[in-house]
Formats: C-alpha cells, sequence, structure tokens
C-alpha cells in the first residue's frame, strides 16, 4: 500500500520567524506519522534552520529546486551536493512556474533527478498542462511526454522512490481544480506512462500526488481516489492548522 504524502510548497512565501514559528505549531502534532509523510519545501535561505528545528520529529525537509551540477560557476543556484550537506530528504524538481518563469526543460529535470539520487536525495517531479493543452485534448500525451523524460535512465529502484506531482497549471493559484475524477485519471493515466517506460511492479509503487489549489475542504474527496497519493500544495500549506488538516485527511486515507 502506497504511504499518503503530503508535501507543502512555500514558494517565495515566509520570515525566519515565520518559518520557524509554523513547524513549532506543526511538528509534534504531526498525526499518525505511520500513515502519512509530511514535507515541507521552503525557501532555500530557511531550509537549514528548519531541518534543525525539524530533527528528531516527523516533519521532513524539502528544498524547491536546485542545479544539477555539484559545484562549478553557476552564481545564485543551489547544488545537490550542499543540500545534502544540510540533510535535506526532498527536492521539488520542474515545478511549471520553474519551467515558464526559468525555462527549465525536461532534459534539464532528468539531469536533476539523476544528481538527486546521486547524493542522497528523493525528488518531487512535476508535471501538468495548461488550459489550452487541456482544452485541445493534449493532457495525457503532456503529462506523460514529462514524466517519461523526467526518469529516462534512473534504475527500477530510484524510480520507485520518486514522487510525481501532477499540477494542471491553469489550477495552481488560481482557486479552480480539477475534479477529483479528472485528476484520478490523470494520475492513472502518469502511473501508467510509468509502467511502459519501465515495468508494472514500478508503476504501482510510485505515489502520485494532486496539487493545483487543494485545500482542506476539498483535500477528502481527492484522496480517496485509487490514483492519488497525495498532495503538493500551495496556499493551504502556509497556515499551521490548515496544514494539519491536511495530514489529517492523509492518515485517514
Amino acid at each position: 500500500m502506497r504511504k499518503p504524502i503530503i508535501a507543502g510548497n512555500w514558494k517565495m512565501y515566509k520570515n525566519q520567524a515565520e518559518a520557524l514559528q509554523f513547524v513549532e505549531a506543526v511538528k509534534n502534532n504531526i498525526p499518525s506519522a505511520s500513515k502519512v509523510e509530511s514535507v515541507i519545501c521552503a525557501p532555500a535561505v530557511y531550509l537549514q534552520s528548519l531541518v534543525v528545528a525539524t530533527k528528531g520529529t516527523d516533519l521532513e525537509v524539502g528544498a524547491q529546486n536546485m542545479h544539477y551540477e555539484v559545484e562549478g560557476a553557476f552564481t545564485g543556484e543551489i547544488s545537490p551536493s550542499q543540500l545534502a550537506d544540510i540533510v535535506v530528504k526532498y527536492v521539488v524538481l520542474g515545478h511549471s512556474e520553474r519551467r515558464e518563469y526559468f525555462n527549465e526543460t525536461d532534459e534539464a529535470v532528468n539531469k536533476k533527478a539523476h544528481a538527486a539520487f546521486a547524493h542522497g536525495l528523493t525528488p518531487i517531479i512535476c508535471c501538468g498542462e495548461t488550459l489550452e493543452e487541456r482544452e485541445a485534448g493534449q493532457t495525457v500525451s503532456k503529462v506523460s511526454s514529462q514524466i517519461t523524460a523526467a526518469i529516462a535512465g534512473l534504475t527500477p529502484e530510484q524510480v520507485t522512490s520518486v514522487v510525481v506531482a501532477y499540477e494542471p497549471i491553469w489550477a495552481i493559484g488560481t482557486g479552480k481544480t480539477a475534479t477529483a475524477q479528472d485528476a484520478n485519471e490523470t494520475c492513472g493515466e502518469i502511473r501508467a506512462a510509468i509502467g511502459e517506460a519501465v515495468n508494472d511492479y514500478v508503476a504501482q509503487a510510485v505515489r502520485i500526488q494532486y496539487g493545483g489549489s487543494v485545500k482542506p475542504a476539498n483535500v477528502v474527496e481527492l484522496l480517496s481516489m485509487e490514483h492519488i497519493d497525495g498532495a503538493l500544495v500551495g496556499g493551504a500549506s502556509l497556515d499551521a492548522a490548515s496544514y494539519l488538516k491536511l495530514l489529517e485527511a492523509g492518515a485517514n486515507a
């Protein structure tokens, strides 16, 4: 059985005091850690402080991005070895905002996935379609090609550890959410694409999150779906009480 994973993506929000206040409110109140995995993906400048603040608890810390090179003249970037050095567990790769605003390509996401595993990091690999692509009937081909490209060359064992986040771009931060049935259908297609690229055993083991205006009011229905194993959450993860409600839903899924 796949263990649900709720990952908060704080994007470019919170100062250090707010981040630590959130952790203090959450870390000792996580419901049934054996049934749900809790992750916060924070701004890079606060990662080390949060790793220290969550040590010995069930709240995991993740980065929102990284470069695929170990070191070099890449001003402003963070390397996988640097994330590993401060014992970050997860890293989000290929988020639609990275693809749209910072020209991140499928090839770059694949390189980052390989680099993540080489340094003991677990990638949360994002995929998703635009509204135009959805209306043109291109959802399945878009997300399948993104994920197939991202996992190319990884071993079956590595792919099993990957977390996939399906985030329809038209639903991110808009208040719009794909219906639970539509989200489940697309997550099922992603699982099928992984099965074709690797094998069915791996496909059935991979956890697939849904992201896009997820909140306590809709998370229970989403997590009740066969192929949805958690959520990558933006705005609703910024408030400790809201985030804890999401974790409770995950524990009861």
